[in-house]
């Protein structure tokens, strides 16, 4: 299983949306996550059907936070231009994790 890793610790488990498909169903359907998905690519992402709030982090090209956001259910997100994917946690996620701006992560799988 492949997971979210800053400055050497694990964030979280990361399910991978890398197609088109899986980047479209997202965590449409879910009653939650643990962990987070990664949209790659991805420069917007939307909450519309879901049934929980969303932390949204949009990464550059080398996986650097240059984003956040919260978004409540049944919305649509602006895009970043600098972003190049997205990662989507359930709402709270990236204050336990301290996830902020200007963060790097890496995916180790």
């Amino acid at each position: 299983m492949p997971w979210l890793v800053r400055d050497g610790e694990v964030l979280a488990s990361l399910e991978i949306a890398d197609d088109r498909r899986s980047r479209r169903r997202g965590l449409l359907g879910r009653a939650g996550i643990d962990g987070a998905i990664w949209l790659t690519p991805a420069r917007s992402v939307h909450t519309v059907g879901m049934r929980f709030d969303l932390d949204i982090a949009y990464l550059d090209r080398e996986l650097e936070v240059v984003d956040v956001a919260c978004m409540r259910r049944h919305r649509i997100g602006m895009p970043r231009l600098a972003a190049r994917s997205v990662i989507e946690a359930q709402s709270g996620a990236f204050e336990r994790w301290g996830l902020s701006i200007g963060d790097r992560v890496e995916v180790r799988r």
